[in-house]
């Protein structure tokens, strides 16, 4: 994938994130997770983001982000998490309900991890072979 540009910048930033249900529960049921990927697509449009690859199993899912750089991880994770829980209650009242009565739909936390570019070693290599600056 190409970098993409901002009004100042270059950036290529790629994200994994992993949301897991409150108390693992395995709630996700196909359905949900074809919407679950529709919420996190429009999510990730609306914040620049772009959604590159999505897929989960009943207790988690995990989504391949593009990030934009404007925004923090953070809020792109409580907007996931936000907006995805109210679909998943509205649209799927009956099988929430179920595991979840005035509670979370996700836990608490997520994981979230950078992919992709050069290995740690290349970069640091790569860092230390620049040339200084002559006097």
């Amino acid at each position: 994938m190409k970098p993409r540009k901002g009004s100042h910048s270059v950036f290529s930033v790629r994200l994994h994130f992993v949301l897991v249900t409150h108390y693992r529960r395995k709630v996700i049921t196909p359905p949900m997770l074809k919407r679950l990927r529709e919420m996190f697509w429009q999510v990730c449009r609306k914040m620049d983001c772009e959604l590159i690859e999505f897929s989960g199993e009943s207790d988690h899912v995990h989504a391949l982000v593009d990030f934009h750089p404007k925004n923090s991880i953070s809020a792109v994770a409580g907007s996931l998490k936000s907006s995805s829980a109210r679909t998943m209650k509205k649209d799927f009242p009956e099988e929430v309900s179920k595991f979840y009565d005035g509670v979370s739909f996700w836990s608490n936390s997520y994981y979230v991890a950078s992919t992709g570019g050069a290995p740690i070693d290349k970069l640091k290599e790569y860092i230390k072979s620049q040339e200084k600056p002559v006097d």
